[in-house]
């Protein structure tokens, strides 16, 4: 399996979730069940006096993780049956997924769980380091949240996938890496699109 072929089997398989990020981030931004715009840590600080993760994470998005996640796999995976690319979705091409709608809502709930999950830690480190939430940092630390930010998701989504097609460690990293230069393509577009306030 060459390079090419790789990293297209490396999108088949997670374009379910590339889909549902993008979905969740417009649907963030509705004023629909406003009640739910509320933060994950409900407003705690710890001794530190700052907060546990901050505004930005909230159950509205969590829970848009959750449910666009299925409903993306839930209808990628009869695409990928109908269309014959199944047999190149990690997910399915060795035969230990069945391609049906139970397997994809339950792939689709543990992506967005990993997706959702895996986003907290970096919170939960920018917040102990003093870094505004939705704030670019500035210094040579820069870069490395940049990557950190949009690999973050990246790590739980490939985490999942490891589940039902195990990989070697290195395989795994270049996944993630591969998912968060992807990540910050499509932070690009939609910040040029102003679909998205800040590029990074």
């Amino acid at each position: 399996m060459n390079l090419l072929q790789t990293l297209g089997r490396m999108y088949l398989t997670l374009l379910g979730p590339i889909i549902a990020g993008i979905l969740n981030s417009l649907w963030c931004s509705t004023s629909y069940l406003k009640a739910l715009q509320r933060p994950m840590d409900g407003g705690r600080t710890l001794s530190d006096g700052r907060r546990v993760f901050g505004d930005n994470k909230t159950w509205k998005g969590f829970l848009g993780y959750l449910l666009l996640n299925m409903l993306c796999m839930a209808l990628w995976g009869p695409v990928c049956r109908v269309s014959g690319l199944e047999a190149y979705n990690f997910f399915y091409m060795d035969g230990s997924v069945p391609n049906t709608p139970p397997w994809n809502l339950l792939i689709g709930l543990l992506l967005g769980f990993g997706y959702g999950l895996f986003e907290l830690p970096n919170s939960f480190l920018k917040r102990r380091l003093g870094i505004v939430p939705g704030k670019s940092v500035h210094g040579w630390t820069k870069g490395f949240f940049v990557f950190l930010d949009q690999a973050d998701s990246v790590f739980g989504c490939v985490l999942v996938v490891c589940l039902f097609h195990p990989m070697s460690p290195a395989f795994y990293l270049l996944y993630v890496a591969v998912g968060a230069v992807t990540h910050i393509l499509l932070n690009m577009l939609l910040y040029f699109l102003k679909l998205r306030k800040n590029m990074f």
